[in-house]
């Protein structure tokens, strides 16, 4: 172990990356919305299918129920245990190595589909106002540019991927703020469809915004490279997430009052949205805000998921190759160059977003973490919580509940949904499955034994 290193725990603070710059509370918000929302784009389904006020209250119960308890526990653990490799870290050193090894799984499987998804939005938007510039070939080109733009933005390190995201979410948001500022000047274009809340599908529709909701977790991936994690972590979360219920809120309120037809929404609606209500230049505004919404969220979740190759290389479960960090920036540019290489292979198979497999797959993974929460509460209760979620270990049980009910209710809600003729809940089980069968695997490939889980000395609370 280094001077360096040496004096950095016994000053209890975080390890120093030599030469990085560390990610502060504001760029954390920005990197932390990108990697849950990305802006309002995701939510023409919910409106499409429950009307405007049943969408309203699906995006006030959603938080409360989901996103809410998950910054908590969140906020708990990753100033509690600040450590690279964030919920890894937690629910090996709570669960086991095998339980880790699975939280890790999860992750890296659900981001197939998930990272298929952002370069195949980035060409879509584009396309809604340069249709030319993504015919033919054209498209695929101009998504893998995209993924480029992202990987290298990553390696130039996580300062200047939270500068970055602050930027592209002043540029993201600002159409949406124009949107909410004129249209309230356009109260009469066309029937107000309303849905009576009886009538209302508010369970498919929470179900629905659950996938707008889930993210809050990835950034702490990242704890080794963020300044003073014990207290930034809490304030970033809760800005987050007050960020995200506003401008979920704000602009379908707004456009609730012009009286469209929420019946006619389709994916990208927000861009015929802006055209009716603002005109064509508005239009474009906002199929500008999907491309810069769909780059800030490749790259915020490109910088959470490529940590995660790292630590697990430590622990034996990949080649040691994997825990190379760049000099300059600590960035792990090995494996953010192999991840990109696998995220740039599946772009063009054009992933669909299934909803049962991206809720299951990283519902069962926060639900993991939920119950490392409370088994930490349990097998350390001495270690040093700057963050605690109130009501002792009871506490940190209820308010695992009720993400636990959603992510059932999504299971039973979806069960018979297709890929193909493939059901989606066979898929999931089968990717579950398979993770433990390759931890059996790696552990029998490397030798490994079963590791031994220390606490690391600058989290267990002074006597």
């Amino acid at each position: 172990m280094s001077a360096q290193k040496n004096a950095a725990l016994k000053a209890g603070g975080e390890t120093k990356v030599p030469g990085a710059g560390k990610m502060t509370v504001l760029p954390m918000v920005a990197a932390t919305y990108f990697m849950v929302a990305g802006g309002p784009y995701g939510l023409e389904d919910i409106v499409e299918k429950t009307g405007y006020r049943a969408t309203l209250v699906i995006l006030l119960i959603t938080p409360l129920l989901w996103s809410i308890p998950t910054a908590m526990m969140v906020s708990e653990l990753a100033t509690a245990i600040p450590e690279e490799g964030g919920f890894y870290i937690w629910v090996r050193r709570a669960m086991g190595p095998c339980m880790g090894y699975q939280e890790t799984w999860l992750t890296l499987a659900g981001s197939v589909c998930e990272m298929a998804l952002y370069p195949n939005l980035f060409v879509a938007y584009l396309g809604r106002f340069a249709p030319g510039l993504v015919a033919g070939h054209r498209g695929l080109v101009l998504g893998f540019a995209m993924i480029a733009l992202c990987t290298a933005w990553n390696i130039l390190g996580t300062r200047a991927m939270g500068e970055g995201s602050v930027a592209l979410s002043v540029a993201l948001l600002l159409p949406f703020v124009l949107l909410v500022v004129v249209a309230p000047f356009h109260t009469h274009l066309g029937p107000s469809g309303a849905v009576s809340l009886r009538h209302a599908d508010l369970l498919g529709g929470i179900l629905i915004a659950m996938w707008n909701y889930m993210g809050w977790d990835n950034l702490s991936t990242i704890a080794g490279e963020v300044e003073a994690p014990q207290r930034t972590y809490t304030r970033a979360m809760f800005g987050a997430v007050a960020l995200v219920i506003v401008s979920y809120l704000l602009p379908v309120a707004a456009v609730a009052r012009t009286g469209l037809d929420p019946g006619a929404w389709t994916d990208g609606g927000w861009v015929d949205v802006g055209r009716i209500v603002g005109g064509p230049a508005l239009g474009i505004a906002l199929a500008i805000a999907g491309m810069l919404g769909a780059v800030g969220s490749f790259g915020a979740l490109m910088m959470s998921f490529t940590r995660l190759p790292g630590v697990m290389a430590q622990d034996g479960y990949l080649p040691k190759v994997f825990t190379r960090t760049s000099r300059r920036t600590g960035v792990p540019w090995i494996a953010v160059l192999v991840c990109t290489v696998f995220w740039a292979a599946c772009y063009p198979l054009g992933f669909e977003r299934n909803l049962i497999l991206d809720v299951l797959l990283t519902g069962l993974s926060i639900l993991l973490e939920f119950w490392a929460l409370v088994a930490l509460r349990i097998r350390e209760p001495n270690l040093a919580r700057p963050y605690r979620v109130p009501g002792g270990t009871g506490g940190a049980i209820l308010i695992g509940l009720p993400p636990l009910g959603l992510t059932i209710a999504a299971l039973v809600r979806n069960r018979s949904e297709l890929v193909g003729h493939l059901n989606e809940l066979a898929i999931a089980m089968a990717v579950i499955a398979a993770g433990f069968l390759l931890y059996g695997l790696s552990r029998w490939v490397t030798g490994a034994a079963a590791l031994k889980v220390e606490p690391n000395p600058k989290t267990i609370e002074s006597e």
